[in-house]
């Protein structure tokens, strides 16, 4: 191990070697094995050894359900390498998936366009590079600019895929949705390499899953939800709206118990959640 290699992680955990050589192993069984994680690669060490530097990953990807084995475990990461697909877990999985996501995100370059939205409002903003850093709360970055922001991630709402022109090429855009240091509704593009890409993805789509939930609103719930989206001051949602303020506090309490919105102080000053947003999103897609 030379000295610009860093150890993250040294856990017992265990692998399943779903795919090998393009072929589906479909009786491959969970195998007890040593997880190390470096800065540079991932070894796995069982019967043998297995070991992958991190650039030769082409993808982090969803579950990979091969067989009854495979379903039985209820966190795991799927890793492409070439031809093969592995199973990976360990007793504390949270914690290897974000020091996996250090490992492989830390330091990369991509590029950035912040804030691409606000409050539903394109703006012009110009792509950039950023620098990334992964915590256990956020997704950090520093642009060329100087500018610096985090996307939280349990704050995020919408969450999309897109195809669109960055530095000359057509690349795949992570369109995030979240709350800049404001508090406002904003939009982040990403693009970039896409080893790097496949990995932010499946990182930032845990944080939106967690919010993603079918609400049943009627008309006048959502057209709070989407004045507040807009910026209208939970103070003025009544004249607004067009309802009496005893009915805001009553929508106010329910959109609460959702969690579609959080308390800021007292008197019902409230706020939109990830959820909320994304409901708001979803009632503004429908108009």
């Amino acid at each position: 191990m030379s000295t610009s290699e860093t150890k993250i992680e040294d856990a017992q955990g265990k692998y399943l070697h779903a795919v090998k050589n393009g072929q589906e192993l479909t009786d491959a069984e969970w195998q007890q094995c040593r997880v190390m994680l470096t800065n540079k690669r991932i070894a796995i060490v069982g019967d043998g050894k297995i070991s992958i530097p991190l650039g030769d990953i082409d993808q982090m990807g969803e579950r990979y359900d091969l067989n009854q084995q495979a379903a039985s475990e209820t966190r795991y990461t799927t890793l492409y390498v070439d031809d093969d697909v592995l199973l990976v877990t360990t007793p504390d999985h949270d914690t290897f998936e974000t020091n996996f996501y250090r490992a492989f995100l830390d330091g990369a370059v991509i590029y950035v366009k912040h804030p691409a939205v606000v409050g539903g409002v394109v703006q012009g903003t110009e792509w950039q590079r950023g620098r990334l850093k992964v915590t256990k709360e956020s997704v950090r970055m520093v642009l060329e600019d100087g500018q610096k922001f985090d996307i939280e991630r349990d704050d995020i709402g919408e969450f999309e895929t897109d195809e669109r022109g960055v530095a000359g090429e057509q690349r795949n855009v992570l369109e995030v949705e979240h709350t800049d240091g404001e508090g406002r509704s904003v939009q982040t593009y990403l693009s970039g390499r896409e080893h790097h890409i496949s990995v932010l993805k499946q990182l930032l789509e845990e944080g939106a899953e967690q919010n993603r939930a079918d609400l049943e609103l009627d008309p006048i719930e959502r057209r709070v939800v989407m004045a507040l989206y807009s910026g209208v001051s939970p103070f003025a949602i009544s004249e607004f709206v067009g309802i009496d303020v005893e009915r805001v506090e009553e929508i106010y309490d329910r959109l609460i118990e959702l969690d579609v919105i959080e308390t800021v102080r007292e008197r019902k000053e409230v706020t939109l959640t990830a959820q909320g947003r994304k409901v708001a999103g979803e009632a503004m897609g429908d108009q």
